[in-house]
């Protein structure tokens, strides 16, 4: 029997919105892409999703998309010049890290309160803590795996997992699919619309690896 190909997990950010470009910390509030992240997504949609693209359809076992508006709007637009949209699940596993009492700030202003905070040491007042990140995304991470192994060991489903997400979540995830601390995620940046592959090395199911990052980035 021929070996099948090793499983992946696509992850993207979703679009352009008016906080992304002026660097507030988003996390429960919904608010939409904005013109430009609709147009960026529809522009960038037949690159990245159809027959033989990095996304093929067919290959498709699974998708997880966060609630927020922006990203299910993203899911929505990447998909529709295809046809149909996937089988998928909407679920909070896969929402923005929940920044509590830093909602809505930038940067800046967070400093200004408390000049020695760092996201990835101290979490978030009123929102949550590194360790609930961890398990949260740690969580999703066994989902895909159970696909993952189904697929290559039993040969169930299909090849790939895709998640629609967000900035903090994606590169908490990176860190965590690479079995690193949480602050890994300092040493990556995702760019809206930015498209990452997640695989294994040395066709392992247990050596996972980055295969790309920021592909068919949507920022320009």
């Amino acid at each position: 029997m021929a070996t099948r190909p090793m499983p992946r997990l696509w992850v993207i950010r979703h679009g352009e919105t008016e906080w992304s470009i002026s660097g507030r910390h988003t996390g429960t509030t919904d608010i939409p892409l904005t013109a430009r992240g609709e147009r960026q997504v529809l522009e960038k949609a037949p690159e990245i999703v159809g027959p033989g693209k990095l996304i093929d359809p067919d290959n498709l076992c699974t998708v997880f998309v966060s609630p927020r508006q922006r990203a299910h709007r993203t899911f929505h637009l990447l998909f529709q010049h295809v046809g149909s949209i996937p089988h998928h699940t909407l679920t909070e596993d896969c929402a923005e890290w929940r920044y509590g009492d830093y909602e809505g700030l930038l940067s800046s202003e967070i400093k200004e309160k408390d000049p020695n905070w760092s996201i990835w040491k101290d979490g978030c007042p009123g929102g949550e803590s590194v360790e609930q990140m961890t398990a949260r995304v740690d969580k999703i991470i066994a989902a895909v795996r159970k696909y993952h192994h189904e697929y290559k060991e039993q040969g169930l489903h299909t090849r790939d997992v895709l998640i629609i997400a967000h900035g903090h979540f994606s590169r908490v995830l990176i860190a965590r699919w690479l079995d690193m601390p949480l602050d890994f995620g300092t040493k990556v940046n995702l760019s809206t619309g930015g498209v990452v592959a997640l695989a294994y090395n040395h066709d392992s199911l247990a050596e996972p690896s980055i295969n790309a990052l920021n592909l068919h980035t949507t920022v320009v």
